[in-house]
């Protein structure tokens, strides 16, 4: 349906050769960006800090631990930055910068520290764990258990490791279905669940809904918009109205449904516990 209504919305067709680009989406991505992110001065000779830059360097990391305990987390990310400028093979300062872009909510830009401190010292357990955490975020859960599993190689006292280990393990195994959601979510239950459906199917035979959707889809009475026209606002609040009521009944005629939802829906997060505190 969504490839239907972006062909009838665009006036294009999945056939239509001539949309096609030479290169993949990462392809282009790594053009823009080049290589320097991940192997920067490959062919340079390593330079090595002065004894005043390395004292700098510290600083500005201890500068950035106490941002990260303000919880003033970009601040920490440009204090880390700047140690990683005058001191690029120090560990620490990528796998802190890590912590932090974690907190922001850049699991990417936290991976890729990860590997940077890995790559500088790879007995280093901490950046193994936060590499663990990054990617559970990212719900990569079995590229997070091999790291939380190299994490407790190098540390095998760290209950943290531990624990978020058996929670990647089990993530990794309710990884869904081609009918199943992030995190187990079971869409093929839902879809067999009488209650449910009997819900949907009195939703779907409300004509309001009938001629909303007929309009989304032949691009006529278009909800969504019609080409080159803005969404019909009434016709956005009728959907949204539709789907509210939709939701009031199955809290009403089935909660324990409801409840199964939710149920399903949250789900444990790895902890970082231990890993909060800087070095």
């Amino acid at each position: 349906v969504a490839i239907q209504c972006l062909e009838t919305a665009f006036g294009v067709s999945m056939e239509d050769q001539g949309l096609a680009v030479a290169q993949t989406l990462p392809e282009i991505f790594e053009a823009v960006v080049g290589k320097e992110l991940e192997h920067p001065r490959t062919n340079a000779e390593p330079v090595t800090p002065s004894e005043d830059d390395v004292a700098e360097a510290e600083r500005l990391k201890t500068e950035g631990n106490e941002q990260m305990k303000a919880e003033n987390f970009e601040a920490a990310v440009n204090f880390y930055g700047k140690a990683i400028e005058l001191n690029p093979a120090n560990a620490v300062y990528f796998c802190n910068r890590a912590a932090a872009y974690s907190k922001l909510g850049n699991y990417a830009g936290a991976v890729r520290d990860c590997e940077r401190a890995i790559g500088i010292d790879p007995n280093y357990s901490k950046a193994y764990g936060r590499m663990g955490l990054a990617l559970s975020s990212l719900n990569k859960h079995t590229e997070a258990v091999v790291y939380y599993k190299k994490a407790l190689e190098l540390d095998p006292d760290n209950d943290t490791y531990k624990s978020n280990l058996k929670i990647a393990e089990q993530k990794m195994k309710e990884t869904p279905s081609p009918t199943g959601g992030p995190g187990g979510f079971d869409l093929a239950g839902l879809l067999n669940n009488p209650g449910f459906m009997s819900m949907a199917s009195n939703l779907m035979n409300n004509p309001q809904v009938q001629q909303l959707m007929s309009g989304m889809i032949s691009g006529g009475h278009n909800a969504m918009g019609a080409t080159g026209t803005s969404p019909s606002t009434n016709d956005l609040a009728s959907l949204i109205q539709a789907g509210q009521q939709f939701a009031q009944q199955m809290q009403q005629q089935n909660p324990e449904l409801i409840e199964q939802l939710r149920s399903q829906i949250r789900s444990r997060t790895p902890s970082a516990s231990n890993e909060e505190q800087q070095e």
